[in-house]
């Protein structure tokens, strides 16, 4: 098999001919390691190797799987994949080798899927990008000088450029859905708890994170999603099981539904006229398939956003820190994390017990403002992201934020974290204003290739979420739409 017949194949496909004879889970993986040898320089998406110890998994690997024999790549962080460095991506935990598969990746294996190396992310998955200083930033497939998105960004760069059909993605405030956006690929966030992150967490950012994968086709994520379902002793919590396969729903028809759609940028900020152009071309197919499809008003608040998800989030960073610190048997210091890391860890420990629990008072308040648009719609519609992928470094710190930040931490000055967390929130979420509210509320969402820049031959996508614990809904939407608009025939200029 040479590496443009691989490259055509999706994961389903790749296991199929596995089954069938024509190729070996060894062929497979050497083409994948070759690509990555090839095209990591370049995009610097894998930044740990396993390579012998996947050579020995292929020639032991169950060829009944549903993914049997399929190279694969798994984020580094969140999974444990015993005796391999998990690092995400932080200079504290440059030594943490995991000393076992997480639940999850248990099953993987058990699908057949042939683990040979962990990708990219920013630090702690924190920022929509992914320039961790530690690895270095990850460089998008379709344009070297543009971001990926984050922080599943590794794995997305790794899937657009052909090093493997998906690869692990998770999803804290839009981790899958932006970098599925940016790289041309398919991205869906699950419900709350459809995953298990066990055994080494019950939850992550207090619910908002989930696993699952960014995949070049529909059906690819909804195998995945198959596999590796499902709650695991101690989790603190479980979530009713699909009624059938995934992968059978991306076949069904998904009827006439009714979908609300908005452009609007929940801060009243500028949105790329060509993300408004995809939600157009969005709006016009779904028309064509027999949907109704009304232009609605967000159900969210600017502050859902600024106050309420940047509570918890600066809450769970300074736990994090603390877990560190645990670790390392000392004190964290500035020198074992990054900057702005630092000093959002900083703002955590200013807030208060009750700072945090209003903010969680505040989460229920949007579950019942967005189940009350779920009474009237099926579907919420909007752009993935509000600016076509931007050029890399374009989030980073100023030099004037930099020097605040340097002293910030130096004298531990929480307060001057806060007079900064409007001007901060307003920075990112100008980038993000939709994917973080599917966070809060535990719905299903997902981001879908819609049209590539004529400019630029960039990627843009668009965001579907449902009600809470509907994947299956949305299986059904996707298959739809890569029946009638596919995507699996666009590829970036070769690295």
């Amino acid at each position: 098999m040479t590496f443009e017949e691989y490259r055509r194949h999706d994961a389903l496909g790749l296991a199929g001919l596995v089954k069938k004879g024509e190729t070996t889970p060894e062929e497979l993986l050497e083409i994948a390691l070759a690509r990555v040898e090839q095209a990591n320089p370049a995009l610097n998406a894998v930044i740990h190797k396993i390579y012998d110890e996947a050579r020995a998994a292929a020639k032991q690997t169950d060829r009944t799987g549903p993914f049997a024999g399929v190279p694969f790549l798994v984020k580094d962080l969140g999974m444990e994949v015993k005796g391999v460095p998990m690092r995400t991506g932080c200079r504290g935990y440059a030594n943490y080798v995991s000393p076992h598969d997480s639940f999850a990746v248990q099953k993987m294996r058990q699908a057949g899927l042939v683990i040979f190396g962990k990708t990219n992310t920013p630090e702690f998955g924190l920022t929509p990008f992914t320039e961790p200083l530690l690895f270095g930033p990850t460089r998008n497939p379709w344009n070297l000088e543009r971001t990926t998105a984050g922080s599943s960004g590794g794995s997305a760069a790794a899937v657009a450029s052909g090093m493997v059909p998906m690869a692990t993605a998770n999803d804290g405030g839009g981790s899958i859905r932006m970098p599925a956006s940016c790289c041309g690929l398919f991205g869906m966030k699950p419900s709350r708890g459809r995953v298990s992150w066990g055994p080494m967490f019950g939850e992550m950012w207090n619910g908002a994170a989930v696993e699952g994968c960014v995949s070049r086709s529909v059906r690819d994520s909804a195998a995945y999603l198959d596999a590796i379902l499902g709650a695991a002793p101690g989790d603190p919590y479980s979530i009713e099981a699909p009624k059938r396969a995934y992968l059978q729903e991306t076949r069904e028809n998904p009827g006439k539904l009714r979908i609300g759609f908005s452009t609007a940028h929940t801060l009243n900020l500028n949105v790329d006229p060509v993300c408004r152009q995809a939600v157009a071309h969005a709006v016009e197919l779904l028309r064509s398939e027999g949907h109704t499809v009304d232009e609605v008003a967000l159900p969210y608040h600017k502050e859902d956003l600024t106050k309420a998800f940047l509570t918890i989030v600066a809450g769970e960073v300074a736990a994090e820190l603390r877990i560190l610190g645990e670790y390392l048997g000392r004190k964290v210091q500035t020198s074992d994390v990054e900057p702005n890391t630092y000093a959002l860890h900083l703002l955590g420990k200013s807030y208060s017990a009750a700072d945090y629990a209003y903010a969680k008072h505040k989460w229920n308040e949007l579950c019942r403002r967005i189940a009350d648009f779920h009474t009237k719609y099926d579907v919420l519609l909007t752009p993935t992201l509000a600016q076509r992928p931007f050029r890399i470094g374009a989030l980073q710190n100023t030099p004037a934020e930099s020097r605040l930040v340097t002293i910030v931490n130096a004298l531990g000055l929480a307060s001057a974290v806060r007079t900064q967390v409007d001007p901060l929130a307003e920075k990112i979420y100008d980038w993000m204003p939709w994917t973080g509210f599917a966070n809060m509320t535990g719905q299903p969402s997902m981001s879908v290739p819609m049209l590539w820049t004529e400019e630029e031959n960039l990627p843009v996508g668009v965001m579907f979420t449902a009600r809470f614990g509907e994947e299956d809904l949305l299986f059904r939407l996707a298959g739809q739409i890569e029946r009638a608009a596919p995507w699996a025939d666009k590829f970036p200029a070769d690295i």
